[in-house]
């Protein structure tokens, strides 16, 4: 064959190659600015929000912006959680993400670790071992109180905290009336700790001093739990998608009589003291030794109070159940986080006559965008009233004093609704031993 119709096979084959991986290349060239562009546009968006629990720590100088983290996150599919910026993976909606940790898994290269609280706003945590024992041995926590507020985490930390509990009982067994663990709370955390301890055959007692399914049973009617399918102790795998409150505290009551699991409910733990090898466990019921505790409390502990005359009235209450029955009322909601937005909201969309929303705060950041949108839409189409930088002062029959903007407006209102968060039982957990730290943006 002539040498120029070699060249001639050589151009068209190169041609060949070259011209798809050019289009493939432009095409993602493409998707990139345009996923950047959607990132800018996210972080623009939630300003200075800052994340609720633990969320992802990104090392830049690692970081080879892959997107792995940003397709491996369960969440993105709601919400922009993860973006790109500069190349580079960024947590653009810190209030939206919810600590699933699936973006650690998926980095190639190690540039994500798992953090709690911010330089801002530091998060109370126990100091706890891998294994889910505290600083005082024998004593172990899991779930919310741990930093692990997403449900399935929780449900998988109760199980493993349940195993680490379990190996202890090679020593022998347990002396006759004492309890190989006592476990203190029956949400997420509590509920598959309970079934690991059946499964497991041990001597264990679960008490709740409120009612099944913990904090999930303080959510308001119809509000949905973001939840990913979990493998529960003597369930097998459950696939929970979008699921509401109710539907998801109907499984765990189905569970429960199922599986036969013992739980004492309205029972509540007042002090927890060493008793050589055990623990003596005094509760409003009863007292029990045993050799191991989990604690599976939760957060909220105390709900936060606001310390104003006219607080004890029986219009003020600490947790919304059901919106509907504020339908026709002027109803003020005193809070900044997600709870005191959804359940604003939700309020003002049941019907209410009118929703004023105090906050001391100067904006939103501790709640997820989707929640400051209903705000916004709410306040826009007049439904509700929006009062930045204020705070309650006196509270009355018919009104409520507020301060606001260096002056005091009266407004008037039927109930009162503060979403102030929890105490975390500090005091408590010093009591009986238990070191805890404030982590600001730490491991």
């Amino acid at each position: 064959m002539p040498r120029i119709g070699v060249v001639a096979m050589d151009a068209l084959t190169w041609l060949f190659y070259l011209v798809p991986a050019l289009v493939l290349l432009l095409w993602h060239a493409r998707r990139r600015r345009r996923l950047e562009r959607i990132s800018i546009a996210a972080q623009e968006k939630t300003g200075a929000a800052e994340p609720a629990s633990i969320h992802p720590a990104i090392n830049p100088t690692r970081c080879i912006g892959c997107k792995s983290c940003i397709k491996a996150c369960p969440e993105q599919a709601h919400h922009d959680v993860l973006g790109l910026v500069g190349g580079r993976a960024v947590l653009v909606s810190p209030g939206d993400c919810i600590g699933h940790g699936a973006c650690k898994t998926a980095c190639p290269v190690n540039a994500i670790t798992l953090v709690f609280g911010s330089e801002r706003r530091g998060v109370d945590i126990p100091v706890v071992t891998p294994h889910f024992e505290s600083s005082v041995p024998g004593m172990f926590i899991a779930g919310e109180l741990g930093g692990m507020g997403l449900i399935r985490n929780a449900l998988e930390q109760g199980r493993q905290a349940m195993e680490s509990i379990a190996t202890r009982r090679s020593g022998g067994a347990a002396a006759n009336g004492t309890l190989d663990v006592l476990i203190v709370g029956a949400g997420p955390a509590g509920f598959a700790a309970t079934l690991t301890a059946k499964m497991k055959g041990m001597r264990y007692v679960t008490i709740e001093q409120e009612s099944l399914g913990g904090a999930v049973f303080q959510y308001p009617r119809g509000k949905l739990v973001m939840t990913a399918p979990a493998n529960v102790p003597l369930l097998g795998k459950v696939n929970f998608r979008q699921t509401s409150k109710e539907a998801l505290l109907q499984f765990w009551v189905d569970a429960e009589k199922k599986t036969d699991i013992k739980i004492n409910y309205k029972e509540r733990v007042e002090d927890i003291a060493r008793n050589g090898d055990t623990f003596t466990v005094k509760t409003s019921k009863a007292t029990y030794q045993t050799r191991s505790v989990l604690l599976a409390i939760g957060r909220r502990g105390t709900p936060r109070k606001l310390g104003v005359p006219g607080e004890e009235m029986s219009k003020v209450v600490y947790r919304l159940i059901d919106p509907e029955q504020y339908a026709g009322q002027e109803v003020l909601v005193v809070g900044g986080g997600d709870s005191a937005l959804e359940a604003a909201a939700s309020i003002a969309e049941a019907g209410s006559k009118g929703v004023v929303l105090s906050y001391r705060g100067a904006e939103f950041d501790r709640a997820k965008a989707r929640n400051r949108e209903r705000i916004q839409s709410a306040a826009s189409n007049g439904k509700m009233k929006v009062l930045m930088k204020s705070n309650i002062k006196q509270i009355d029959d018919k009104a409520v004093a507020i301060e606001h903007e260096g002056s005091t407006v009266s407004v008037d209102n039927d109930a009162v609704i503060v979403s102030a968060g929890g105490v975390l039982p500090s005091e408590f957990l010093k009591r009986i031993g238990i070191n805890v730290e404030t982590k600001r943006g730490q491991e």
